[in-house]
């Protein structure tokens, strides 16, 4: 075993069991999906977790669902009243993750949506400049995460938290090699955008691919 794969085990058995709904989740996404790797996990299910007790939002926004781990650790930690809508671009996750969301002991606390949310945010009637979030994940398609947060950045309300996943993008950020990577250059765009940008304050932790915390002024 690696020596990150060993201290990766160590964090693990140091912090919040995992849930045994989520540990069967993490499993049955290796098992039955092609990119099950790309699913959130222990360390940062349990970070977003801790994140949403310590925050107390009543409203989240997920964008980028994949199999509802993530939605699922923070919905744990919501409370009651509380709601997370998400939203998955890719129609053909609906039939693994809708189940597994609606099944949870969660699932009045979830708004589970297919549909690209850079449109279909925008025509929701309940969004409105008195109905703003209070939290938004940030995790789908990385060549639009600038366009990700500028809708983030409408729909936040101020002092609110962004959270971007891969923002580290397994090192390519500053790999040359990955110049001509449209994922990469996307990550990259962001980063230099949430770093020039006045009207947030930001940190990028080094947690599992990159985690940005980017709070509204």
């Amino acid at each position: 075993m690696k020596a990150s794969e060993q201290l990766d085990d160590y964090i693990r058995q140091h912090i919040e069991e995992e849930h045994p709904y989520l540990h069967k989740l993490y499993r049955d996404s290796h098992l039955y999906l092609v990119h099950g790797h790309m699913v959130s996990g222990h360390l940062q299910g349990a970070f977003l977790h801790l994140l949403v007790e310590l925050l107390k939002p009543q409203r989240i926004l997920e964008i980028g669902s994949f199999t509802g781990y993530s939605c699922l650790a923070m919905a744990s930690a919501l409370e009651n009243g509380g709601k997370i809508v998400t939203y998955e671009i890719n129609d053909e996750m609906e039939d693994f993750t809708r189940p597994r969301l609606e099944n949870s002991p969660w699932a009045e606390k979830i708004d589970f949506r297919i549909g690209d949310v850079l449109t279909c945010l925008a025509q929701d009637e309940n969004m409105n400049e008195k109905n703003l979030f209070d939290f938004i994940f940030i995790d789908g398609n990385k060549r639009q995460y600038t366009e990700y947060y500028e809708l983030s950045l409408k729909w936040l309300r101020q002092g609110g938290l962004i959270v971007a996943d891969n923002t580290l993008w397994d090192g390519h950020v500053v790999d040359e090699t990955y110049e001509g990577d449209a994922q990469t250059k996307g990550i990259r765009a962001f980063n230099d955008i949430v770093a020039a940008d006045n009207r947030v304050e930001k940190v990028i932790l080094p947690l599992r691919d990159g985690l940005t915390l980017i709070r509204k002024k």
